[in-house]
């Protein structure tokens, strides 16, 4: 399943740095698991937030995303969770696309947050634009 986390990060040290948090939600396909999604308690009272989420190559466009999605809608409402937050690159026009049809919204853009310092290479393009800034969305639970 490691794997699965570095589709979704770049950063081995940023992986390393939440792996043993929150909750982890997987989808499974036959013995295998083809998608998971992080949970973990975010700093403000009430809030959860999405750390990782990523779906076996083979198995995207699937719907397992989206349901894995509201897997964790569920868990961070259940958990009481009035919102739930998650971080995802400017850069990552796929992303952004895939979060806002599930009802997020973007709240603020944290400039400069992917680079060396943080564990990410330099020049790492997505979409053929250059990974600098990360987006924030959320989406109110209750």
């Amino acid at each position: 399943m490691l794997d699965l986390f570095h589709a979704a990060d770049d950063s081995v040290s940023q992986i390393m740095s939440y792996i043993a948090l929150g909750d982890v939600l997987v989808a499974t396909a036959g013995d295998g698991i083809v998608g998971h999604i992080q949970i973990v308690d975010d700093d403000e009272a009430h809030a959860c937030e999405i750390k990782s989420l990523a779906v076996a190559q083979d198995s995207q466009r699937r719907g397992v995303g989206s349901a894995l999605i509201a897997a964790a809608l569920r868990r961070a409402d259940e958990g009481g969770c009035r919102r739930i937050v998650v971080a995802t690159a400017a850069a990552d026009i796929g992303n952004l696309r895939f979060y806002q049809r599930r009802g997020f919204r973007m709240t603020r853009v944290v400039r400069d947050a992917f680079g060396p310092e943080k564990g990410y290479a330099e020049g790492i393009a997505v979409d053929g634009i250059v990974l600098r800034d990360q987006v924030i969305l959320e989406r109110v639970l209750r």
